[in-house]
């Protein structure tokens, strides 16, 4: 089997091992497995995590991808060059690249790389990642994410989210009585309205409202609803005032605040941005940065290492959580040969 065959062999078994968050115990024994083959010193981590690891000593390089995925299965199928499947852009692609190209570097003795195929990526927990940050001090991360492969991702916004709860007595609906979704629905008009006063033209750098849930119940003697808001803001964004001011406009309900993660932004100058620009430009592309609206991994490891780090990774992300999901081969194929060469120059192997 050629190396490319081997490489798509390699994403296609992880994409035909469904692997919904906290579900994913059959694509990590698959890459385990993998990894091991392609002379990775591999193992499963106390989290569920794969790891696979090559080298010794400094730099440490970690690249940090998850391999669960929403729910949903995408019928898998290779047609015209491309690959679909659940997961096949987020984010099975990028980490079967960066598998595919530490597994090139086994020979290296210019420092220690690391893969990590983290679980609960796509749910609250970020157990992978949250495991992780307590265990590792590497000296630069690449974030697996979809980023296209010409270009690398630099920001993410975070996000804070409010568990709304109401239940009351209930009442005529001729009366005058306030419905628990009326208080609700007042709760998110004040929200989208302070939101509002805040947004600039940019869409990264401004905050935004997300309805995640809505449900009212009836139980005879009392009635209520139950919601979920989510708000994505940008990095350094006030989050104390935001739950402030939830907390204050909250009337009767009961509300927690039950998730906080602040966006990040990196740098653009350091050794890890120039060696992805090297590799994009060695393979015939113009490179270009962006700043993601939703949340990664990134946002957890980041703050807590303090080191050079980026997302990146083959795939077009308005594909990610789609019916439609699907990852153009020749372009997965094509940054397995961005990171090689990355990997390379930060390990001085080239």
């Amino acid at each position: 089997m050629s190396r490319d065959r081997d490489d798509i062999a390699l994403l296609r078994g992880l994409v035909e091992r469904y692997s919904p968050s906290t579900q994913e115990g059959e694509a990590v024994s698959f890459l385990v497995d993998a990894m091991e083959r392609r002379g990775l010193r591999a193992y499963e981590d106390e989290a569920g995590n794969a790891v696979g690891e090559t080298g010794s000593g400094e730099p440490h390089i970690a690249l940090v991808g998850h391999i669960d995925t929403v729910p949903g299965i995408v019928p898998i199928r290779e047609e015209s060059g491309r690959l679909y499947g659940r997961g096949t852009v987020d984010a099975k692609g990028p980490l079967a690249a960066f598998t595919a190209a530490a597994s090139r570097l086994t020979d290296t003795a210019g420092g220690r790389i690391t893969v990590v195929g983290a679980v609960e990526e796509e749910c609250p927990t970020s157990k992978g990642a949250r495991h992780l940050v307590d265990r590792m001090r590497p000296d630069c991360v690449f974030i697996g994410e979809p980023s296209g492969w010409d270009s690398v991702t630099i920001g993410y916004k975070g996000h804070v989210d409010f568990d709304y709860r109401l239940e009351q007595p209930n009442a005529h609906h001729a009366g005058d009585h306030r419905r628990a979704a009326e208080w609700a629905i007042e709760l998110y008009n004040a929200l989208k309205t302070r939101l509002a006063e805040q947004t600039t033209e940019s869409e990264f750098e401004s905050p935004r409202l997300e309805l995640r849930r809505f449900h009212t119940f009836d139980r005879g003697l009392t009635e209520g609803v139950e919601a979920y808001f989510s708000v994505r803001v940008p990095p350094g964004y006030d989050m104390d005032g935001l739950n402030g001011f939830v907390m204050d406009q909250a009337g009767p309900a009961e509300i927690e605040c039950d998730q906080r993660l602040p966006g990040v932004i990196a740098s653009k100058n350091n050794p890890l941005i120039r060696a992805l620009l090297r590799g994009i430009r060695q393979e015939g592309g113009r490179p270009t940065f962006k700043k993601k609206t939703g949340t990664s991994d990134m946002c957890i490891v980041g703050p807590a290492w303090k080191c050079p780090i980026a997302a990146y990774g083959p795939g077009d992300s308005s594909l990610d959580h789609t019916p439609d999901e699907h990852i153009v081969l020749d372009e997965y194929l094509r940054s397995v040969e961005v990171l090689t060469t990355a990997l390379k120059q930060l390990t001085a192997a080239d």
